[in-house]
């Protein structure tokens, strides 16, 4: 079974490496993330001349890996040969290339360590080469984060560099930016190096250092959309529409999507004690008072109609529907109308 990026990133700063890595999967973050603590620490940086290799998918081919993998290191107890974009490699996948390589992963030079930076998609686990990867080598898959998982995600990063997040500003990041991890990483370093002390994030330093409002933002919108506050709702949904590209409509869409599927579970299941209520809709505890209101305050047959709502205002966004050249801030104005009325 493929290993997680977390478990085999723990392994490599204890300093423990391996002869053969196979870094796969959609989320390009982990795989990068990996790869580079490879290429910045396995070797001395003194030892990288003679004995680090960086190669690049479309300008190898497999024969001239395996060839820098065999050869012995220059006064270094190891070498490191790295595969870029290894998703480019023109043979891989193919009987001879697969074939050349299932040939070293049985006898792997123990002096190498040899990384394939394989993103954007997996290999067959079917095939021979994916199950000898498996068993020989460290084959790790890089999955994109589901939405509902980038909240702890959020707060085990922000431990990482020495700080805590409260759970408000914690939701704002996860709904204003989305499971792109690099972009999310990114912000949050932004952020922190203006820290000197341990510091609690809170929506303040977020406005301040990142840029989201923590008045007008994806999290308040979903909030007042629960509440029935149809003054808070048009006040953010105006304040999106002065600057659509720093709020687009299709992650708002999804959200809110994600949101009235959520109403949809709390209605199924409203005798639950608020933590199996959190555990069975995704959430932290913290905001499932926000969903019980919403619950009751949104009959099933408008939930419904609401995600109907959705799915017309996104095939809109997408062209699909005819639209009389609207923009999408009047799309979502319709929208939030629609849902509140």
């Amino acid at each position: 079974m493929p290993s997680k990026p977390e478990s085999i990133l723990k392994d490599l700063e204890g300093n423990k490496f391996a002869p053969i890595y196979f870094l796969q999967g959609e989320e390009p973050y982990f795989i990068d993330k990996i790869t580079d603590f490879i290429e910045n620490n396995a070797l001395a940086p003194q030892d990288r001349s003679f004995n680090q290799t960086i190669m690049y998918g479309k300008d190898a081919t497999m024969a001239s890996i395996l060839t820098n993998a065999k050869r012995f290191p220059m006064m270094s107890d190891r070498q490191v040969v790295i595969v870029k974009e290894a998703q480019n490699i023109f043979e891989l996948g193919k009987e001879i290339g697969d074939q050349q390589l299932i040939a070293y992963i049985k006898n792997p030079l123990p002096s190498t360590i040899l990384v394939f930076a394989y993103k954007y998609k997996v290999l067959d686990g079917r095939k021979a080469l994916a199950k000898e990867l498996d068993k020989k080598a460290i084959l790790v898959k890089s999955d994109k984060v589901p939405e509902y998982k980038l909240a702890p995600y959020i707060e085990q990063y922000v431990k990482s560099k020495g700080h805590t997040i409260e759970t408000k500003a914690c939701q704002i990041l996860a709904e204003s930016i989305g499971n792109n991890m690099e972009v999310l990483t990114n912000e949050i370093d932004k952020m922190v190096i203006n820290f000197n002390e341990p510091e609690k994030i809170n929506s303040g330093h977020i406005q301040q250092y990142i840029g989201i409002s923590k008045d007008f933002n994806n999290f308040e919108l979903t909030k007042a959309l629960s509440y029935k506050d149809i003054l808070k709702a048009n006040t953010i949904i105006n304040y999106f529409g002065q600057n659509t590209k720093a709020h687009p409509l299709i992650p708002i869409l999804s959200l809110l999507f994600m949101h009235f599927s959520r109403l949809l579970l709390v209605k199924a299941n409203k005798n639950l004690g608020e933590r199996e209520l959190a555990s069975v809709i995704k959430v932290n505890p913290y905001f499932v008072k926000e969903y019980t209101i919403a619950a009751k305050n949104y009959s099933l047959g408008k939930i419904i109609d609401v995600i109907g709502y959705l799915r017309e205002a996104d095939l809109r966004s997408k062209g699909v529907i005819a639209t009389n050249s609207m923009e999408d801030s009047q799309t979502l104005k319709e929208l939030i109308f629609k849902i509140l009325h």
